[in-house]
């Protein structure tokens, strides 16, 4: 338990502004969904209006016809998503409109940007639609060319088949459309689900991985579950301390925490060596220095 003294010097140091290091890794998560809404291209090409930012956060799912389609589920979230027609899309059938039954027109009919979000109440709303991964890169890269990219290979074992496809073929779509882009160089690839990841380094050595973590299970535990040393280690910034910096710096792996969305936590992060920030609000990093 902190003493009361202890408590008040930890919360002093949050409050002052830090110095970020060179090269820190600040990502756009979902684009800028604190700002619009998420993995839609106006939130993207606003995410590039900061300059800080340096990578661009995004998840895919796939379509009927075997195109990689940007969005957190492989579903229409109600939250966040409109029938065509206007119409609000009941609770009890968000998960039953799936993507992987869908074309990709039928996907970008429905509006994911009009309805208001409680969660994020400044976010702009417009109607918008799910673009395609190759859309988002094109429309970034023509206002940013060196842009890099995070992206979720968004997948679970009982998803196979049925919301995404088996897990070697979507991760054959994700390497063959990176190298289609010609953005290997500027990519990470992401995923919770360590099938995945085996299968991005045995199907591309090349490219850089990370490894989402929302356990507790423990830095050795979950890295035991790979086939390989991951460059990037990303965690729920709350499990977040100096003993798990130091380890993975020791390994030469790096530690990019999710989602960070107030100053006082980004600088405490800072602090603690972390070597980016995945956050819902770009227009936050200038505060984290006192700039």
């Amino acid at each position: 338990m902190l003493t009361v003294l202890t408590f008040l010097a930890f919360k002093t140091t949050e409050t002052r502004p830090v110095t970020i290091p060179k090269g820190f890794d600040w990502e756009g998560h979902r684009g800028c969904r604190g700002l619009m809404p998420e993995n839609t291209l106006p939130a993207f090409l606003k995410a590039l209006e900061f300059p800080d930012v340096i990578t661009l956060e995004l998840d895919l799912a796939v379509t009927k016809d075997n195109q990689l389609i940007v969005s957190h589920e492989p579903w229409f979230n109600p939250d966040i998503c409109l029938k065509p027609n206007g119409d609000s899309i009941p609770k009890k059938d968000g998960e039953k409109l799936l993507i992987y039954q869908m074309t990709v027109a039928e996907v970008q009919a429905y509006d994911s940007g009009s309805k208001p979000y409680a969660r994020f109440p400044n976010q702009q709303k417009m109607k918008a639609y799910k673009p395609t991964l190759r859309e988002v890169v094109e429309a970034a890269r023509a206002v940013r060319p060196n842009i890099r990219w995070n992206i979720e290979v968004k997948s679970q074992p009982d998803w196979d088949g049925l919301r995404h496809p088996p897990i070697e073929d979507f991760v054959r779509m994700v390497v063959s459309e990176i190298r289609s882009l010609g953005i290997e160089q500027f990519v990470t690839v992401q995923s919770f689900d360590v099938r995945a990841l085996n299968a991005l380094h045995r199907q591309a050595p090349d490219l850089q991985l990370s490894f989402l973590i929302e356990n507790i299970n423990g830095f050795e535990s979950n890295l035991a579950r790979l086939e390989f040393k991951p460059a990037i280690y990303s965690p729920y910034y709350l499990l977040i301390n100096k003993k798990l910096v130091k380890e993975l710096h020791a390994r030469q792996i790096k530690l990019v925490p999710w989602t960070v969305n107030d100053v006082k936590s980004m600088r405490r992060l800072i602090r603690l060596g972390v070597d980016g920030i995945i956050t819902d609000y770009p227009n936050l990093i200038g505060e984290v220095s006192g700039g």
